[in-house]
């Protein structure tokens, strides 16, 4: 239907379910992932829709569980890189001249299968293979997914297409949204199935071809996603799925001409080694590339001694140790005035105390694991440092002899500057800074200069005026700010997410600003009556 344009209804977010005991969703989740504990999945590339085993094999265990294997999947060679660029190049002929309400029709079946028949999948791949709760899983691989795929759709249609340029009388002007030139490179962080997927299929949506290279430590949720796809319309050859080593992948993928843009979410070290290669290579790229990332935070929460307690005692444990802390978003950092400092940590530590921390299929637990042995010996370590250089007022009594358990942390900073204070530790750890309540001023200077990222922040105080001085004192420290919330939990539509300085490009998935990236506008002016002679009127007969 090439001389039809539709239009469609606002979409609206989508539900969150409950998982109360005795419900049939409960019961629904639990059957598949008592079903999905028990296999071991076999896990191929996937190139022009071809699945191929490459006999170089890795098995992935459950975080919460080392002796629960639930995949083996096989590495991409380097022939099978390069059978994934000839594929992105051979399917952008069509894909990139497809009618965009066929490609948007695609994503739209998908986040219906994902709202039905595909969601306890993703949600219990989620669970078993990032060691996830049910709420989180839920929260992550259906609702925020769905979200991303049906507003994209919505977006690229009512927003950026339809964006056109005036045109006088006697001309039209219009702008052809184009995909990129060549492919994007999508390389997806382990923490969330949903930035996944979109980091993957935004810029497919746009038209554009894409190379995946799924992170090893959620590859078996990134499958199941890739095969949704696939059974939503996806044509062979648009999204290539490549695990394997990121090095030898990365720098065989940069090395073509063929490369327009990074898509990424990982850390802010690789990002900057991945521009400057980027940087090395500009001349011998069809066009300068596209750069998209999110990378660290080392997010904060700043209370007022006017902020209520109880609300910042739930952001507190809410913001910092839900996922177990392995959110970018995740609370790290805390500033609390002296006045209200023995109130709220009496109150805070006993709240600790009640968190329950063992498997997800168990749905009394507010924790589970993170995510592999390398995170474990990285977080313990600055936990066992603060007990020298700090104090550690409760947690730090991790266990892995079942799994790679974090116990929830709390450590008290009287140097504002200790390592806690400043980095990234992507764990279940929060470390707070006690201020004096009379210099307030010097305490959010402190809070805006201590950390070279710029993420996600929030304020406590019941004072408004109060309240608008920090934001406004807090402008550029972090790209989503909340007011009397947690600094997670960024929805589609709602809260676009990104942050600049250290944290990334700011680009705002969840919103037009991120499709933006992934199309290359052409200004077409077409004159209904030409001139015909070169004379302007100025210069006489």
């Amino acid at each position: 239907m090439p001389n039809t344009v539709f239009r469609r209804t606002e979409p609206q977010n989508e539900p969150i379910r409950s998982y109360a005991p005795g419900t049939a969703e409960t019961a629904s989740l639990q059957a598949r992932l008592a079903a999905m504990a028990s296999e071991t999945v076999e896990i191929p590339c996937i190139v022009g829709g071809q699945e191929i085993l490459t006999g170089e094999v890795r098995s992935w265990t459950a975080p919460h569980d080392h002796s629960l294997e639930l995949c083996r999947w096989h590495a991409a060679t380097p022939e099978v890189v390069e059978s994934a660029l000839a594929s992105s190049k051979e399917a952008w002929q069509t894909w990139s001249e497809t009618d965009p309400h066929v490609r948007v029709a695609v994503f739209e079946k998908a986040a219906a299968l994902l709202a039905g028949p595909w969601r306890d999948t993703l949600n219990a791949s989620t669970m078993l293979g990032q060691s996830k709760t049910c709420f989180q899983a839920e929260i992550d691989a259906a609702c925020e997914l769905i979200d991303f795929w049906r507003f994209n759709a919505w977006f690229a249609l009512h927003r950026i297409y339809p964006e056109q340029p005036g045109s006088p009388p006697e001309m039209w002007n219009h702008v052809d949204h184009r995909p990129l030139e060549g492919f994007v490179y999508a390389a997806t962080p382990f923490n969330f199935t949903s930035i996944a997927a979109n980091l993957s299929s935004a810029p497919a949506l746009m038209g554009n071809t894409v190379i995946w290279k799924p992170s090893e430590s959620s590859m078996l949720s990134n499958y199941y996603l890739m095969k949704l796809m696939e059974e939503a319309g996806l044509p062979p050859g648009v999204i290539n799925f490549l695990p394997g080593e990121p090095a030898g992948i990365t720098e065989q993928l940069l090395g073509s001409r063929e490369f327009a843009g990074l898509h990424f979410t990982g850390s802010t070290a690789v990002f900057r080694y991945l521009w400057k290669q980027i940087a090395e290579r500009l001349g011998d790229y069809r066009s300068y590339p596209r750069i998209v990332g999110e990378t660290g935070g080392k997010d904060f929460i700043f209370a007022h001694e006017s902020a209520d307690l109880e609300t910042l005692v739930v952001a507190a444990l809410r913001g910092a140790f839900e996922f177990q802390g392995q959110k970018c978003s995740a609370a790290s950092r805390m500033y609390v005035p002296n006045t209200i400092w023995p109130a709220f940590r009496d109150r805070l530590i006993a709240e600790m105390e009640q968190i329950r921390m063992g498997d997800p299929a168990d749905w009394s637990q507010f924790m589970a694991a993170v995510i592999h042995e390398g995170a474990y010996d990285r977080i313990t370590g600055y936990v066992e440092r603060a007990k020298m250089g700090a104090r550690v007022l409760a947690g730090g009594k991790p266990s892995k002899e079942r799994g790679w358990f974090v116990d929830p942390t709390l450590i008290e900073c009287e140097d504002p500057q200790y390592e806690t204070m400043r980095e990234e530790l992507f764990g279940p750890v929060l470390s707070v800074h006690v201020y004096d309540a009379n210099k307030l001023d010097d305490a959010l200077a402190l809070c805006d200069a201590t950390s070279p990222y710029a993420l996600t922040g929030a304020v406590f105080a019941r004072d408004r005026t109060v309240s608008e001085h920090m934001a406004r004192a807090l402008r550029h420290a972090a790209g989503n700010f909340y007011i009397n919330d947690k600094p997670t939990g960024a929805v589609v539509h709602q809260q676009p997410f990104g942050g600049a300085r250290a944290s990334g490009t700011d680009d705002k998935a969840g919103a037009p600003q991120n499709l933006m990236r992934w199309v290359a506008p052409r200004s077409v002016k077409e004159t209904y009556v030409p001139p015909r002679t070169w004379r302007y009127p100025h210069m006489g007969a």
